[in-house]
């Protein structure tokens, strides 16, 4: 047997290619919608590849499963355990294969069997993997969104992301239940899971790319726990905000992706930024938050493109409106690829930056994002200072600064009514990225803002005074 594992940096999410090599035909598993990647790699192998599956209905990327099949010719696989509300709307016109509890397929030599395994959605699916040349009993484990390094898949983005009331204790307790069953496996067995650190799908999910069972059922604490109320009330707490565009994903994943298509890179002149910043359009800045704060066109907003930067454009941008983007030249074509991947496919331009200057001809006006340290925030305490605290709930929870006003960058554009208009804002997160995200935002909102270098990091160091409370409104 062939095996490959493809990570994606941004998404923190994994694809995996099977392969028997005797017959050289190949099964991908949860691809993403780069689906290039994964005929390119087959090719290099001498592969076809013959069927493509995914765990579960993801909520994190838009899936390339189905593009993959129709482009390829491979047979399509997914989930039909997920009930009435959960099933794959467009399973009868791609001609997929519903997998139950149970079900099994061949790819060559290599048997896939299909055991259900619902919690972190109700149709997820892991699959058993068998190398019948080598052996009669599995080997390993793709185990998507159910089991990952050190932790298990959340139960409550059904709830949360989605919106589907009243299911988050339910899917964790069926969760409880499939950790169960799956653990009367060997210890021996491979754990591939579909998510690596840095998701938003678990709490604390390790950094290595694979485990096993044996390994999992003492450092996980998931499989360790035996209480099933004790594991509910653990798996429901401290999980990270999740982004606000998995509710879209986990329709279009449902519903059914549109076809990809390759659009020409839709490029704009500096006259062009200047009108659509007039007329009030949504105009992202991706270049570095230093060089943004420094010297910016006002009325943008700073998403600057790091790691993060999938995660805060999905969560900020709008689905339903064009949006535009100011990116250093050279690097365009590769942003409009990674906002696809999580289906932001309304890019109605691109401005490749050389200079800002050639903006500013344009009539653009200019502005600077004021930073203010720990230190002088102190000095300015008590001058009408206003403390805005833009970390995830869990991190306000652990720690704040005393008088903060807390609100999640996810949820900053619906809730800027809760700033002081005419105040003087200071605004922070942990260590000062998100935060200037934040203040961009605010900025363009009209709001006399600074950022807060170093962010609570600095604070917690220098300062010293935190409280550890709710978050009053938030």
């Amino acid at each position: 047997m062939l095996f490959r594992r493809f990570f994606h940096d941004e998404l923190a999410q994994t694809s995996y290619l099977l392969a028997c090599q005797h017959a050289r035909v190949a099964l991908i598993v949860d691809p993403n919608r780069d689906i290039d990647r994964y005929i390119d790699a087959a090719a290099g192998e001498g592969l076809r590849i013959t069927h493509v599956t995914e765990t579960h209905i993801h909520a994190d990327f838009v899936s390339g499963a189905r593009d993959l099949a129709r482009e390829t010719g491979a047979q399509l696989y997914l989930s039909g355990a997920g009930g009435p509300d959960w099933a794959y709307a467009f399973a009868t016109e791609a001609k997929a294969k519903l997998l139950e509890d149970g079900s099994n397929f061949m790819v060559g030599d290599v048997r896939i069997d299909a055991l259900h395994t619902p919690g972190h959605t109700p149709e997820h699916m892991t699959f058993l993997v068998t190398d019948t040349a080598a052996g009669t009993v599995p080997m390993g484990a793709l185990t998507g969104d159910f089991i990952f390094v050190s932790d298990v898949g959340r139960p409550d983005l059904l709830e949360i992301a989605a919106g589907v009331a009243g299911t988050k204790e339910v899917s964790a307790r069926d969760l409880f239940k499939s950790l169960q069953k799956f653990k009367a496996l060997p210890d021996y067995l491979q754990l591939w899971p579909g998510h690596g650190a840095g998701s938003a799908c678990g709490k604390a999910l390790g950094a290595m790319p694979q485990s096993t069972l044996g390994y999992e059922r003492i450092f996980n604490w998931g499989l360790a726990e035996p209480d099933e109320n004790v594991f509910v009330r653990k798996v429901l707490s401290g999980q990270p905000e999740p982004p606000a565009y998995f509710a879209v994903m986990k329709r279009v994943n449902r519903d059914g992706p549109p076809p990809r298509t390759l659009v020409p890179l839709p490029r704009i002149s500096a006259r062009d930024v200047a009108a659509k910043l007039h007329e009030g359009a949504p105009v992202v800045d991706t270049r570095p938050a230093a060089e943004f704060a420094e010297r910016h066109a006002a009325s943008t907003v700073n998403i600057p493109h790091t790691k993060s930067f999938l995660n805060w454009a999905g969560a900020l941008l709008p689905y339903d409106r064009d949006v535009f983007l100011i990116v250093p030249d050279g690097d365009q074509q590769s942003i409009i690829d990674e906002l696809s991947l999580i289906g932001l496919n309304r890019i109605g331009g691109v401005y490749g930056l050389r200079s800002l200057a050639d903006l500013e001809s344009a009539g653009v006006e200019m502005r600077a994002t004021p930073q203010v340290s720990i230190q002088a925030l102190n000095q300015r305490a008590g001058n009408g200072q206003v403390i805005v605290d833009v970390r995830a709930p869990d991190e306000w929870e652990h720690g704040h600064i005393p008088g903060a006003v807390h609100i999640p960058l996810g949820s900053l554009q619906s809730r800027l009514d809760e700033v002081p208009k005419n105040a003087d804002i200071a605004v922070h997160c942990q260590g000062g990225n998100r935060s200037a995200i934040a203040a961009s935002i605010l900025q363009k909102n009209g709001f006399a803002v600074s950022n807060i270098t170093g962010g609570f990091a600095e604070w917690e160091r220098y300062a010293g005074q935190v409280e550890r409370s709710g978050s009053p409104g938030g």
